[in-house]
């Protein structure tokens, strides 16, 4: 089974991927039999990336943004089938959803969390957080519920001001 819509505009390239393209075009040449240790060549490739000027990079850079066009030009012309929703426009400008009671929560905690446990990865971190808002009584949670709830007033004050002044 192929995932997605075979019609579907191919997705636009980075200049990295650009980049990545050409070494491996070079690679070929170079070496047409030799079979290539995909973790080895990713790494090399990084390397030689971020050793290079933005001078040497502009060439990639320039190719990224014409297949940039050549895709947004492609998916304006392109009607996704039944069933499939076409992904929505967001405005770079619109102001960002608030935060949840227990994302200020973490917000407070993260650093405490860090120092106790400085080894901890992101994930256990993340873990950890969850296990002391779970055990938190509902008096410990109403000051970040409280906050919460104003931030979200605020945004939908400001949500609807924006709709307000875009609808004709």
């Amino acid at each position: 089974i192929s995932k997605g819509d075979p019609r579907k505009p191919r997705g636009k390239m980075s200049s990295y991927a650009y980049f990545v393209q050409t070494c491996r075009e070079e690679h070929k040449k170079k070496h047409p039999e030799a079979s290539v240790n995909f973790a080895e060549f990713s790494k090399k490739c990084s390397e030689r990336w971020k050793t290079m000027s933005p001078k040497e990079k502009g060439k990639f850079e320039d190719m990224a943004k014409l297949d940039k066009v050549r895709y947004e030009k492609e998916m304006k012309n392109y009607i996704p089938p039944k069933g499939q929703k076409k992904k929505r426009f967001k405005d770079p400008n619109a102001p960002k959803r608030p935060p949840s009671a227990f994302f200020i929560f973490c917000a407070d905690f993260r650093p405490k969390v860090k120092s106790e446990h400085p080894g901890l990865s992101i994930g256990d971190t993340a873990k950890k957080l969850g296990d002391m808002w779970n055990s938190s009584t509902a008096e410990d949670k109403q000051p970040y519920e409280k906050k919460a709830a104003k931030l979200k007033e605020k945004y939908d004050k400001v949500n609807r001001l924006i709709v307000f002044e875009v609808q004709p």
